[in-house]
C-alpha cells in the first residue's frame, strides 16, 4: 500500500464533522496523516473540538494548522508543506467519502502508472427530486462533470512541490484546481479518473449566492493571463452564458 496523507482546508462549518466521521468510518488502509487547515482569520479552537472528536483513533494522526484566512489555495499549500507521504489527497470540508473510500483509494493509487501525477475521485451530488434544483444546486451538481476537482483529488506530493503547489493568487474556491492541473499536465505528467466515490451534498446558501459567485470572473481573467485565450479548451471548462448575455 502506498502511504498517503489527507489535507482538508476548512472554515469550520457544520459539515466538517460529517466529513471527518465519514473518513474515519471508511474501510481500507488508513491515511498516515490528516492535516486540517483552519483558514478562519481569527482562530477560535473551540468550534473544532467536536469535529475532531469524531475521528476516533485517527485523531492521533491529525494535525491542525492555521491558514490565516488567505483562501483555499493558500490553505492547501499550508497543508502540503506538512505532508511527508508520497501521495497527498485533498478533500473539501463539505464532502463525505464513501464507505469503501480508503480501500478504493488504495486501488486507485496502486494502478497509477509511473507518469501519472494525479488521480481524481468520482463525485456524486444529491439533488431534490420533488422540485427543480436552484441555480446554486445546479452549480454544485456541475462538479460531477468537472475535471481535477479538489473536492477529492490525489496528487503525487513530489510533483506538487515541483510545480510550486497551488497559485495563491486564486483566493476563491473556483479556478485554483484547474490552474494547478494545467501546470502539472504542461510538465509532462498525466492525470486520470479513479473509481473511489465521494458524496458532495449541496451546502445551504442564501438566495444571493449565485450573484456572489460572479466574483469568479476575476479568476477567469487570471486564467487567461496565465494559460492563454484557449485556456477554456485546455481546462475543459464550460463558458457559461456570457455570450448569450452579451
Amino acid at each position: 500500500m502506498t502511504p498517503y496523507a489527507v489535507v482538508i482546508p476548512t472554515l469550520a462549518p457544520d459539515t466538517l464533522a460529517d466529513c471527518l466521521a465519514a473518513l474515519a468510518a471508511a474501510t481500507g488502509p488508513r491515511p498516515e496523516e490528516i492535516v486540517l487547515v483552519d483558514d478562519r482569520t481569527e482562530r477560535e479552537p473551540g468550534p473544532l473540538q467536536h469535529p475532531l472528536s469524531v475521528l476516533g483513533d485517527l485523531r492521533e494522526r491529525t494535525t491542525v494548522l492555521g491558514g490565516g484566512g488567505r483562501g483555499p489555495a493558500a490553505a492547501r499549500n499550508t497543508g502540503l508543506r506538512a505532508v511527508h507521504t508520497p501521495w497527498t489527497v485533498f478533500l473539501d470540508d463539505d464532502v463525505q467519502v464513501g464507505a469503501r473510500w480508503c480501500e478504493q483509494l488504495a486501488e486507485d493509487l496502486a494502478e497509477a502508472s509511473h507518469d501519472t501525477a494525479g488521480v481524481q475521485g468520482v463525485l456524486a451530488v444529491p439533488l431534490p427530486g420533488e422540485r427543480r434544483p436552484t441555480d446554486w444546486e445546479r452549480g454544485t451538481a456541475g462538479l460531477v462533470r468537472g475535471h481535477w476537482v479538489t473536492a477529492d483529488m490525489a496528487y503525487r506530493t513530489e510533483v506538487l512541490k515541483q510545480v510550486g503547489g497551488f497559485d495563491e493568487r486564486f483566493q476563491r474556491a473556483f479556478r485554483e484546481d484547474a490552474d494547478l492541473a494545467l501546470r502539472v499536465l504542461d510538465s509532462g505528467w498525466r492525470i486520470r479518473q479513479g473509481r473511489r466515490t465521494t458524496r458532495h451534498p449541496v451546502r445551504s446558501a442564501s438566495r444571493w449566492a449565485s450573484v456572489r459567485q460572479q466574483r469568479g470572473n476575476a479568476d477567469d481573467a487570471l486564467m487567461r493571463h496565465l494559460h492563454g485565450p484557449d485556456w477554456w479548451d485546455k481546462a475543459v471548462a464550460p463558458r457559461g452564458r456570457i455570450r448569450s448575455h452579451a
